[in-house]
Order: C-alpha cells, then structure tokens, then sequence
C-alpha cells in the first residue's frame, strides 16, 4: 500500500540512529522501537531540560544510548561496531540558524565535519546496508524564489547555518560516490522543512517559543513575521524518512534511491510567521497577545522558501500526511495534555498512522 511504512520490515532491524536525544530524533526512536527495531542511539546529552528524549525515558527504552559528540571518532566508531547496524540514520547536527551566526566555526564543525566523521566511521561496518543522511530545506542556494525547489538545483546557503547543510549534501554524495557505493551501502539525503511537534522545547524556534510565551501569559515578539517557510509535522518528514530507508535497502536495487530527496508540506502549506502565530492562537484555549520587531533589527534570514516534493510523491509514493493547520492544532493539543508524554505520543503516532492509511486507500 502506497503511504505506508511496513512494519514487518523494522522488526529485529539493527538501527544506528544520531541524534536521538533530539526532537525529530526522539520522534524516530519512539517509533522505530515501536516496530520492534533495535535501536542504538547516539548523541549529545539532552540541551534543555525536559526534553523529549527524558520525558519518554528513550535511554531505557531503545537498546544502547551513547552519550557522545559525533566529532569524536573513537566512541563513535566503537559506538557503530558494537551496534553492526543495517541502517544509518545521521540526525545529530547544529539546527538553528540564529545559533550558526553566534558560533559558525561550532556549526560547519558539527555539520559538516561531523558528517564526515560518521559516514567515516560508517565505511568499517560490515552489515550496513543503508544510510540516509539527514539535512534541510535550507541547503539550498536560495534566490527567494516563489516556487519550490527541487532535489536538482544547487547547494548554497546566505547564513553559516544553511551553507553548513548545503556542504553537509557535497560530504555525502562525495563517500556516496568514493566509496559506500563501492561497499554496496546505499546513501541518500532528506530535506524536510521547518518541523513541528509535540515535545519541541528548543529555544528560538517560533512554535516552541510561541507556546511558552501562551502558557505564561506573555507576550509573544516576533523577529521576522513576513517569512515564508515550508510547516510540517515532525511524523511527516520522520514517515518519508522510513520509506526511504526500505527502499535503500531492497538487494540489488538500493543504488537506485541513493540521491536527495525532499519530504516537504504542500505547496499551500508554506506559512508566514505571523500566520502561523494565529493559527496557533486559534487553537489555544485564552486570549493571546504577540508583536513583531522592526525590518531589519535582526541577521539575514531567507524571506521565502518552498520545496518541491514531486519526485517523493511520483517515485516513492509518500505525500504528506497531515497539512500544517493539523499539524498546528496537533502540536498545541499535545502541550495542553494532561496524559504522559509517552501515551500522548502514542496515541498521535497512531494517528498518524491511520490517516496516513486512509490517505494511501483514497
């Protein structure tokens, strides 16, 4: 069935997943677990209090968590040996812009050599069979351009945040091409657009920052309420991740998926700033108050950004499951439970799941 991962083919699966102490990798851990994977898990400690990775107790649940810079190849490939994984997924990154322009030596390091260092590591496990590396919309060379871009225009990035994933696609098509074709590992590439979700506490993303500023009755300020970005729910992107995956891994034919791919929202679903402030406004029990900062006060960011997830649809046959109003409404509905965290997840996954079923049957 189109638009649907196949759980029989995660169960006894070995998965080797950076960054799962993570927002989106959290998500991943969660569900891949939930398939019957085995999943070793490695990562920095959790940045901020109450992260998800914590509220979901991830470090007992998945079979090993490696607490441990990516940049550091000794733990990393004694990490990746004790794991022999069938799958890659490199999650672990820098993933905020305003961060890139207070560190970017911190952010190229991370982000590119960071990658290196795992596909690096990766090249000596005998098992692997599939790698996809995760990146972002933003590596590509944005000309503001009203429509969305493809998997074939080039890599650039204004910002030391978005050129480092623009390099971190040169560093994977390069051991793609040098060497991991050559081992029979199969490497691609996901962009995905600004993700939400429940769970999100990192600071200086709009929709976390939006929520904590409802919930304690303060006003909301924004820095850039006229730019445009691609709104996703974090399952969406995590689904086509996961499709991906099977099809890298099918013998003989995995070479065929080893390229880019986008997992975006619909075109549609590509929202100001200032209107997704009032969606969210709109599913929040009480009265909000928000205001935006002048043009200008802060560092360059892109205006407008679009993918164009045509090839995802028409090869692989994912499409998005939820549009970015669910996906708001989710998000909030999610911070307002009252339910544990990890029952609240569930409970979304499954979802998710059913949609995207539905959805796949239409």
């Amino acid at each position: 069935m189109e638009n649907l991962v196949n759980p029989a083919f995660w169960a006894g699966k070995r998965v080797f997943l950076t960054g799962h102490t993570g927002f989106k990798g959290a998500w991943l851990a969660l569900w891949l677990t939930g398939m019957g994977a085995q999943v070793h898990g490695y990562a920095l400690p959790p940045e901020h209090p109450g992260s998800l990775f914590e509220r979901l107790a991830l470090g007992e649940r998945i079979a090993r968590s490696t607490l441990a810079d990516i940049r550091d190849s000794a733990p990393l490939h004694q990490a990746l040996q004790a794991a022999d994984p069938d799958i890659l997924f490199h999650l672990a990154a820098q993933a905020l812009v305003p961060a890139g322009y207070r560190q970017p030596v911190e952010t190229f390091a991370v982000n590119v050599m960071g990658t290196a260092q795992v596909l690096e590591c990766a090249r000596a496990c005998r098992a692997l069979a599939a790698i996809v590396v995760v990146t972002s919309d933003k590596c590509y060379e944005n000309h503001e351009w009203p429509w969305g871009y493809r998997e074939t225009d080039p890599m650039g990035g204004h910002d030391p945040y978005s050129a480092s994933k623009g390099a971190a696609e040169l560093v994977a098509a390069s051991y793609r091409r040098s060497f991991l074709a050559a081992q029979g590992v199969a490497v691609a590439t996901a962009r995905a657009g600004n993700v939400i979700g429940g769970g999100d506490n990192t600071p200086s993303r709009l929709v976390p920052d939006a929520l904590a500023a409802f919930a304690a009755n303060t006003a909301l300020h924004l820095r850039n309420p006229v730019a445009t970005r691609p709104w996703q729910h974090v399952l969406d992107p995590l689904h086509g991740y996961l499709q991906l995956a099977e099809r890298l891994c099918q013998p003989q034919h995995g070479q065929a998926w080893a390229e880019g791919w986008n997992f975006g929202p619909q075109a549609d679903d590509a929202l100001s700033v200032e209107t997704v402030v009032g969606l969210l406004a709109q599913y929040w029990p009480r009265p909000v108050q928000w205001s935006a900062d002048p043009p200008g006060t802060h560092a360059h960011e892109a205006q407008q950004l679009r993918l164009d997830c045509s090839k995802a649809r028409q090869r692989l046959g994912w499409r998005p499951v939820w549009n970015a109003r669910a996906a708001l409404q989710r998000t909030v509905e999610w911070h307002l439970s009252q339910a544990p965290a990890l029952d609240t997840c569930r409970a979304q996954l499954a979802g998710f799941l059913q949609d995207a079923g539905q959805a796949g049957n239409s």
